[in-house]
């Protein structure tokens, strides 16, 4: 007791600087591996070093003989199982601010444009239950997703959404890629989530969007095709049976340049006032 007061005692500024500096990362780590197959890995290696250091102190020759070797070799298998988490690490180092370009700056006028005219498409095809999987690409770059499917570099459109999903078309089957205020590519093939976690009903299309959610930071939308539901995936999670009102704030959080944000408050306004004025002509 004497001894931790001494150290405790001795701790300087420099120390808890340190000290916070390693906590931080640990915890950065942590929510890394938080619901993902390493977390189960994690525990079997601290399972081993347990068992290893158990073997020692009871003498178990040839059992500790064994674990000290297969660990010594463990290196490279780790570097081989956790090739996923170590990648998906990488690319959140990546994506800081203080490493990383933001997004290609909208005008406010532009960024009106392209969020009504998604909206418009997506509560379309919502109503007509018909699937769409739309991916807005962020910091991490889709070039290789984008490859997989049919590039098209055109311009956003509520004719051209509807369109691309439409079924029996060419390019409904598989996600569109959005790239700043164009889109990238269409019929794209996503990578599906293993997440055991995810509930037992949903499809591949919920499946996908989770799973480029996982390996990116790309914000997803995706619409049922057998409820017309509205999901968005973004870090790995779900958000299921969204309004638009929600789904709309969502977007522009997530393509909105810092410099248009005071204005945004007017934008939400206008719109909302545009979308009333529909609904009322519609009855």
């Amino acid at each position: 007791m004497r001894e931790v007061f001494e150290i405790v005692q001795n701790i300087g500024f420099k120390d808890l600087i340190d000290i916070g500096i390693v906590a931080y990362v640990f915890y950065k780590i942590y929510m890394l591996l938080k619901e993902t197959r390493a977390k189960q890995l994690v525990k079997g290696i601290v399972v081993l070093l347990v068992v290893t250091q158990l073997s020692e102190w009871f003498q178990l020759h040839v059992m500790n003989w064994i674990l000290i070797n297969t660990m010594t070799v463990g290196l490279i298998a780790l570097l081989i199982v956790f090739q996923p988490e170590l990648r998906r690490a990488l690319e959140y180092i990546g994506r800081t601010k203080l490493l990383s370009k933001s997004m290609q700056d909208l005008e406010y006028h532009e960024l009106e444009n392209i969020v009504n005219e998604m909206m418009e498409s997506i509560s379309s095809l919502s109503r007509q239950k018909i699937g769409a999987l739309i991916v807005i690409e962020k910091d991490t770059g889709l070039s290789e997703i984008a490859e997989s499917g049919t590039i098209l570099d055109a311009n956003i459109s509520r004719g051209l959404l509807i369109n691309i999903f439409m079924p029996n078309t060419p390019l409904h089957d598989g996600a569109i890629i959005i790239r700043n205020n164009k889109i990238l590519a269409a019929a794209c093939f996503l990578p599906l989530s293993d997440n055991p976690s995810l509930s037992k009903d949903l499809g591949t299309r919920h499946r996908a969007g989770v799973g480029i959610s996982e390996k990116s930071d790309a914000f997803v939308v995706m619409v049922s095709e057998e409820t017309g539901a509205i999901s968005v995936a973004q870090h790995g999670k779900l958000s299921r049976f969204l309004d638009t009102k929600t789904l709309k704030t969502r977007i522009v959080n997530t393509m909105k340049p810092e410099r248009t944000k005071k204005s945004w408050r007017f934008f939400k306004l206008k719109w909302r006032q545009n979308h009333e004025n529909d609904e009322s002509d519609a009855k």
